[in-house]
């Protein structure tokens, strides 16, 4: 993994986190227990969901570029769709408070996507790749 990518990875992993713990105190607060284990539950699927991606994303866009568009669009529709059978599972379970789940998830997601869109318009990649081995005429 190139430092960029670490770098990308932990810009988005820390705020989603912390977003996460942020969830489970209210929900402690409103639910008690199970809102607690439900909002813990909520940020530990959109941690593995978004970072499993993320790291094949950028596999991808190392080892097949020409592949990349059409990789994240397959990727966010399968991360959508694994995220909707997860749901359509504990719809309606009562080891956790599903409400409490549902709100968390998708505060970290946003979260993790808006740290995803602001990590990637800070980084400085080159997107054209210098010839060192040139030398000027």
């Amino acid at each position: 993994m190139q430092s960029n990518d670490a770098r990308t990875l932990l810009h988005c992993v820390l705020p989603t986190a912390a977003a996460g713990v942020v969830g489970v105190a209210v929900s402690a607060a409103v639910a008690g227990g199970k809102g607690a284990l439900g909002a813990g539950f909520g940020t530990v699927l959109v941690l593995v969901f978004m970072c499993s991606g993320l790291l094949v994303l950028l596999r991808t866009a190392r080892t097949l570029p020409h592949l990349f568009q059409m990789m994240g669009l397959l990727l966010y529709t399968t991360q959508i769709l694994l995220l909707m059978v997860v749901l359509t599972i504990f719809r309606g379970t009562s080891a956790f408070n599903p409400k409490c789940f549902a709100f968390t998830l998708l505060a970290a997601t946003l979260v993790w996507i808006a740290a995803q869109v602001r990590s990637h318009m800070k980084a400085k990649v080159l997107y054209v790749e210098p010839d060192s081995a040139r030398t000027p005429s």
